[in-house]
């Protein structure tokens, strides 16, 4: 089974999260996609969409959805999102479409968040894929030192800028051996916005897919 089937297998078996009524957030990345697609089949269940990028809004537009702001909403019932890497305890890696605080915002402000992956992000140790982290553009090289400090190695992510005018930080071969802790200590150096290390606010549910199907595991 191809890489797009799988994602769009974990995408179909989203919606049965989705309840009537609910407000929905929606997040960013190829897998994400394929979930647009299928929104439609649902559509009464819906009553307000949320979305984490610019991206998303407008593919959402495009499907005749009406995209709300999280003020005008409140909080979610539903966030739907996919990751760069996930471990058993559903910890995750995201960002690699370059929307991670709009994610995390969403995923904090979410009541339930279901994560849908295919099974090659499923990973025993979180860190084989680059760390986002989303940064100041003025505090981007200090952020950088303090990362070499810690033995690891961060490349910006030239001519890229997120939805809130800030730069990315890719970083390789950095220890993520405990998220929780990882994730608390980038988040003190000052200049960073959002680390890609959702530890401390993890999926509630991942569900992955293989040649097989789609299988759920719960937090």
């Amino acid at each position: 089974m191809d890489p797009s089937e799988k994602k769009r297998n974990a995408a179909k078996a989203s919606l049965e999260f989705i309840e009537p009524g609910m407000i929905l957030g929606v997040g960013t990345g190829s897998t994400v996609n394929e979930l647009i697609e299928l929104l439609p089949t649902v559509r009464d269940r819906i009553d307000k969409l949320v979305s984490s990028s610019s991206a998303t809004s407008e593919l959402l537009e495009k499907t005749g959805f009406e995209v709300s702001t999280l003020n005008e909403v409140g909080d979610v019932d539903l966030y739907i999102d996919g990751a760069d890497e996930a471990n058993k305890r559903l910890h995750l890696v995201k960002g690699g479409g370059g929307a991670l605080t709009r994610e995390k915002v969403l995923a904090g402000a979410a009541r339930r968040f279901v994560c849908i992956v295919d099974e090659a992000k499923l990973v025993g140790m979180l860190g084989s894929f680059p760390l986002p982290i989303e940064v100041l553009p003025m505090a981007q090289a200090f952020v950088a030192r303090k990362l070499v400090k810690l033995r690891a190695q961060p490349i910006w992510r030239e001519g890229f800028v997120t939805d809130n005018g800030n730069h990315i930080l890719d970083v390789h071969e950095l220890n993520i051996s405990n998220p929780l802790e990882m994730e608390t200590r980038l988040n003190q150096i000052p200049g960073v916005l959002t680390v890609g290390i959702f530890a401390h606010r993890p999926a509630d549910i991942l569900l992955i897919a293989d040649d097989n199907g789609v299988r759920e595991m719960r937090g």
